[in-house]
């Protein structure tokens, strides 16, 4: 394990929340932090994040050893969470910090996240154009700790959430077979 070189993984898929527990339960995930990036404020709170203000879009930050999981299959893991064709947010969550990306952290990374991205767009599952966006990675500010493993801390109103937001339903429709 101290030879591991491990590598880091942002995404942004609508509330940070949500897209915790489907990467933690993988082999060869180390940690995941939810966090604020792509913006322009330094240091963001959750308030000033929600507000619109600040350019940063609510993601989680991967780090995960390449050898075990590898990067094309966070990839896959990470379209699996999300409607990639909205623009305006992810589910009943409205709002720029709401919107989808890939942040990459080296030039392979933004090459596999293109391909994977390239490779949605002509498999037919949506009949309208994938808008998550390919970005390059920028600083990430971790959220404040009441937001960490909030569905650990808080697992009867996570749940509610994710019903209710259209997300849980979204997922089985458009991606039962990738679960």
């Amino acid at each position: 394990m101290a030879d591991t070189k491990w590598k880091k993984a942002t995404f942004a898929g609508g509330c940070f929340w949500c897209m915790v527990s489907p990467f933690e339960e993988q082999p060869g995930i180390q940690r995941i932090i939810s966090g604020y990036t792509g913006g322009h404020k330094e240091n963001p709170t959750y308030e000033e994040v929600c507000s619109n203000t600040t350019g940063h879009l609510e993601a989680v930050e991967i780090t995960y050893d390449p050898t075990v999981f590898p990067y094309e299959k966070l990839l896959d893991l990470f379209w699996a969470q999300i409607d990639p064709t909205d623009p305006g947010g992810q589910f009943h969550d409205r709002g720029e910090s709401y919107q989808t990306a890939i942040f990459y952290h080296d030039e392979e990374q933004k090459a596999l996240a293109e391909k994977s991205k390239e490779a949605l767009e002509k498999s037919g599952r949506f009949q309208k154009p994938i808008v998550t966006e390919i970005r390059k990675a920028s600083t990430f500010y971790p959220a404040e700790d009441y937001h960490q493993d909030y569905h650990k801390k808080n697992p009867l109103h996570y749940k509610m959430y994710r019903k209710g937001s259209g997300r849980e339903d979204f997922i089985k429709q458009n991606w039962g077979d990738m679960q």
